[in-house]
């Protein structure tokens, strides 16, 4: 497993030995909606566009959309966050996964932040 990296919108990607890429939202973005009771996602073979709102996200606090920090197919989903979209304040960078996408592009981690850099960015540094 590959090393996340994050961008400024509070999203983490992983890219995977298959050449995909799973998104989810980090730690400091599920505090900060504080208890996630919804989230909307996109239908697997969706085709997704690099700052497209993707995903929705409803917390008791407010809703939030994602932002796609890539543009591709959505090759998978975490379906499991029907049911369970607490999952996603318990582990958010596991099992509360939000999907995974087939990039259109070559995976370029060193466009986004490391997590020196987003740690920097959320004042935790």
């Amino acid at each position: 497993m590959t090393e996340l990296r994050y961008t400024d919108d509070h999203e983490w990607l992983r890219h995977e030995d298959d050449g995909t890429v799973t998104i989810g939202i980090t730690e400091y973005a599920q505090e900060q909606l504080g208890d996630i009771v919804f989230v909307e996602l996109p239908e697997t073979g969706a085709r997704v566009a690099e700052g497209d709102e993707a995903c929705v996200i409803e917390s008791v606090k407010s809703a939030a959309d994602i932002r796609m920090p890539l543009s591709g197919e959505v090759v998978a989903v975490n379906e499991e966050l029907a049911d369970t979209p607490e999952t996603v304040n318990a582990d958010p960078l596991g099992a509360g996964w939000f999907i995974r996408i087939r990039p259109d592009a070559p995976y370029e981690p060193e466009a986004l932040l490391d997590r020196t850099a987003y740690d920097e960015l959320i004042g935790t540094l």
